[in-house]
């Protein structure tokens, strides 16, 4: 009895000297445990949460997924986590997009042709993160299915960015930001250097923190186009790829309009042997007053659409802005419009061959926003 009363003493004792004895080994890794579990925990955000800030013309009627086909189409979204992922599909394996989060270099990625998820972050910090999908390339590469974002380690999606500035445009290849990333020189009609993060247009929605929608096709012009399509043939429509297809205008009011074509009619109409010359014109080029009302003709159904808009008549920055011949034929359109609301404005030839570069787009988005700044309040 009187051993077991002394081991009893002594524990005490023993114990008592080892207040800050370090916790048993086997709770230390339960602890590691909750940890790794936390940072593996996994959030999915379908495409239909109310949180996913979309840009641009998309289909949001199938089911399963949005489907992105114009370009500067975008997809954002405000959340926490250490990675992010979009579930993706491209019909033709043919589209490139843009990745912006925060305010790290841009990247650019490509969804593949079979349903999969596409890393577009990782090892990100704590805190809150933006990340934006913007599609580069134009409607003819194919359709791009977008069924959602998985977010990992200890994730939380957050409210949305809302902009309370609207502006759209419609333009042939120069919007497009087509051939802006060939370095090379070779100015390559190869969709894979198309851009449009790069383009003017974006600059210049940046810049005022706007939202924007862009209509825009390589080669397309507002009477004759290098294919059969023309512009007021193309700018109703929701799903490029559809004949039926039908956009609803009242569902996206722009505070401004910008409108920058004529490059490719500038060249057609001198043409007279070509066949979209042909069967356009028959073998009568057109007169300036054929010219004019024909542009006339948009500006004013554009503007039956957007009865409070802005609207920008531009030219420019190829050659079509190389003489004052089709300046003049959209000053006076918009002169015998003689709505207050309606301006014109001209970028000087960028006095290279080719499509602009990102230098020239710069350019161009800066005398769009000097314009803007001077001319409307929005």
């Amino acid at each position: 009895m009187k051993h077991s009363i002394y081991i009893f003493l002594i524990s005490i004792l023993f114990f008592s000297c080892n207040e800050n004895t370090p916790a048993p080994e086997v709770e230390e890794t339960q602890e590691e445990e909750q940890i790794e579990d936390l940072s593996q925990k996994t959030l999915f955000v379908p495409y239909h949460n109310s949180e996913i800030a979309y840009e641009g013309r998309i289909d949001s009627l199938p089911t399963k997924a949005v489907q992105l086909f114009w370009s500067s189409s975008s997809i954002s979204m405000n959340f926490e986590g250490s990675s992010v992922k979009a579930l993706m599909q491209d019909t033709n394996y043919n589209t490139f997009y843009t990745v912006a989060i925060d305010d790290q270099e841009p990247f650019t990625v490509q969804p593949d042709s079979l349903e999969n998820y596409l890393v577009l972050a990782e090892n990100l910090n704590d805190g809150p993160h933006t990340i934006e999908l913007h599609r580069n390339s134009e409607w003819t590469r194919g359709i791009t299915l977008f069924k959602g974002f998985e977010i990992v380690g200890n994730p939380e999606l957050l409210p949305k960015n809302t902009s309370t500035r609207k502006i759209e445009f419609y333009g042939d290849s120069v919007t497009a930001g087509a051939s802006v990333n060939d370095t090379s020189g070779d100015d390559s009609a190869d969709g894979s250097f198309t851009d449009s993060f790069k383009s003017y247009t974006s600059i210049t929605a940046r810049h005022f923190n706007a939202e924007q929608r862009s209509i825009s096709r390589g080669g397309i012009g507002l009477m004759v186009s290098w294919f059969e399509q023309i512009m007021p043939e193309m700018y109703t429509k929701l799903n490029p790829f559809e004949e039926n297809s039908e956009w609803n205008f009242s569902q996206y009011q722009p505070d401004i309009v910008v409108i920058n074509i004529g490059q490719n009619d500038s060249w057609i109409v001198n043409l007279d042997g070509h066949p979209r010359f042909i069967s356009t014109f028959g073998d009568t080029p057109p007169t300036r007053a054929f010219i004019i009302n024909a542009y006339k003709s948009f500006i004013s159904d554009l503007r039956e659409k957007y009865p409070n808009a802005n609207i920008i008549c531009m030219l420019g920055n190829m050659d079509v802005t190389y003489t004052d011949l089709w300046p003049g034929y959209v000053t006076q359109a918009v002169e015998e419009i003689g709505d207050a609301k309606i301006f014109s404005h001209f970028v000087p030839f960028k006095g290279t061959g080719g499509h602009p570069s990102v230098a020239e787009h710069q350019i161009m988005a800066e005398s769009l926003i000097d314009f803007i700044d001077n001319n409307i309040t929005w």
